[in-house]
């Protein structure tokens, strides 16, 4: 039987009668998310990844259905109003979203699910689901994380200066959270995540 640590949450809401677990992934862009939840997963196949949905185009290598669902911006929107996102948020003129129907399933059904998502969607989890332990993903520094996003090459200027003021603004939002882990040495940050879940 896996021993999730148990975080005291900072709300006071009853407890909801769920027997898995929500762990929320955050961070701001460039910081290694998706890496080190890529990690995460070929180490624990047991944990149930949610697939987010969104109206960006693909990028090389990635797969629909299984980095993203790749949707049109009209079939998001008509599915935001019909309330099936656990989750929503707007960054870099996209949208993105968890579908919420399936993160439900999972939980009730007693597994460890990981969401990776940007900031504004993991604050509304984070009111929604208060019994959620949620993770905030720091760079070892704002050079460094410039350097990363400079390195995708992936970017126009004008494009890595928005990301890199939404970084600032988001790198202040991270003691809201349970838990901080600077991706430093990744093998470190891997850990520390693997000892917040199972420890």
């Amino acid at each position: 039987m896996m021993q999730v640590l148990s975080i005291q949450s900072r709300a006071t809401t009853k407890e909801s009668p769920l027997s898995g677990k929500l762990i929320v992934l955050t961070g701001p862009s460039g910081v290694g998310k998706g890496t080190l939840m890529r990690s995460l997963l070929q180490r624990h196949p047991e944990l149930y990844y949610s697939v987010s949905a969104t109206t960006r185009a693909p990028r090389p290598g990635e797969i629909d259905g299984k980095n993203y669902y790749f949707i049109s911006r009209s079939k998001f929107e008509q599915l935001l109003a019909q309330g099936e996102f656990l989750e929503s948020a707007e960054f870099a003129g996209n949208y993105y979203g968890t579908p919420r129907e399936a993160v439900l399933n999972q939980v009730q059904s007693g597994q460890l699910v990981v969401l990776e998502i940007e900031l504004e969607g993991a604050r509304q989890v984070r009111t929604s689901f208060p019994e959620a332990l949620s993770i905030f993903i720091l760079p070892p520094s704002f050079e460094e994380l410039e350097n990363r996003i400079r390195g995708r090459g992936q970017d126009s200027e004008e494009a890595i200066a928005r990301r890199l003021q939404r970084a600032k603004e988001e790198i202040q939002a991270a003691d809201e959270f349970d838990l901080q882990i600077v991706n430093d040495d990744f093998e470190t940050a891997l850990n520390a995540i693997e000892a917040a879940l199972f420890g």
